[in-house]
């Protein structure tokens, strides 16, 4: 009898497209929700038969609760090797072996920086007055050259970040709590004696640490106010480091100049969200991560994951 999978949270339906799924055929069935289903019995009505679940990143939390109602549920597939989203220690306790897959940091990257020049050269305005015949020429776009690029956290994500920065002729600065001058230094960074002074002298911020109980708030009134009324904050990491209601009164009130975002607390974004109307606000639905190599790479290696734990030897198993 073939065991059941399920592919949670496929928004473009490109999970079967992106991978061979051609050796699990006799073996597994797979099927895909492209709904998000933000109703938890209404999700377990749909993949309680399962034995196998594929989840993307933190789209679909799957906690001790969940898990209790999946008795069926053998192997937990994530894209990427870390989700803050599932109850790791739960699922082992079950009996649930959970695996992962690599992801690319080149993508994030790249979103980061669509982000920020949409923000500097006004990008989404002006394209819209050509799309409908408005005024030509309506802004008057900042510069990156020699303007300061503020970094909170400088991984691997905020390295690549940094790097593409220099060669646009910034001058780059980065704070974390645990980075040091020495680290700063091989990339190229200053480093900033802490966050409010990284903040307060940076024209363009850009968000790139992992989120924690350390982390959460990190930016926060006091921060958001510290920054100049001309700069801009870009958050592609996490949404919980920044304080949401701080930053919506930051950029109603004119502390800031605008923002860049592509992560959010509640995703999908509800349709009533004030982020998707406010004028100083850039709003891409969480794309960091999604491009075709990564999807290549995240469902590709799903079936390399399932494929493996068939064979009694999981591979890629989050601790």
């Amino acid at each position: 009898m073939k065991l059941r999978c399920a592919v949670l949270d496929d928004y473009q339906g490109v999970a079967l497209s992106s991978a061979d799924w051609g050796p699990l055929a006799d073996r597994v069935d797979v099927r895909v929700l492209r709904e998000h289903l933000t109703d938890r019995d209404a999700l377990v009505a749909a993949v309680e038969d399962c034995e196998v679940l594929v989840v993307m990143r933190e789209r679909t939390p799957v906690d001790a609760e969940l898990l209790a109602r999946l008795p069926r549920l053998r192997l937990l597939i994530t894209s990427g090797m870390r989700n803050a989203s599932i109850d790791v220690a739960a699922a082992r306790a079950r009996g649930v072996t959970v695996c992962g897959t690599a992801s690319s940091p080149a993508p994030p990257t790249e979103l980061t920086w669509a982000l920020l020049l949409g923000l500097a050269r006004h990008v989404p305005a002006e394209a819209r007055a050509v799309r409908e015949g408005g005024p030509w020429q309506s802004t008057v776009g900042a510069d990156l050259a020699g303007r300061t690029l503020g970094l909170v956290g400088l991984g691997k994500i905020g390295a690549r970040v940094a790097r593409i920065g220099l060669a646009f002729g910034m001058d780059v600065a980065a704070w974390s709590p645990n980075l040091t001058e020495e680290r700063a230094a091989e990339h190229g960074v200053r480093l900033a004696k802490d966050r409010r002074d990284l903040l307060a002298g940076s024209d363009f911020v850009s968000l790139h640490l992992v989120l924690s109980d350390r982390t959460r708030g990190l930016i926060g009134e006091p921060e958001l106010r510290a920054m100049r009324p001309s700069a801009y904050l870009v958050n592609t990491s996490r949404a919980g480091l920044v304080d949401g209601a701080a930053l919506l009164r930051a950029l109603r009130e004119g502390w800031i100049a605008g923002a860049g975002l592509d992560v959010y607390e509640t995703e999908p974004l509800p349709a009533d969200d004030p982020l998707r109307t406010l004028p100083n606000v850039l709003a891409l639905p969480h794309l960091g991560y999604v491009t075709e190599a990564n999807y290549g790479r995240y469902f590709g290696q799903a079936v390399e994951d399932i494929e493996a734990f068939l064979a009694g030897s999981p591979v890629r198993e989050l601790g």
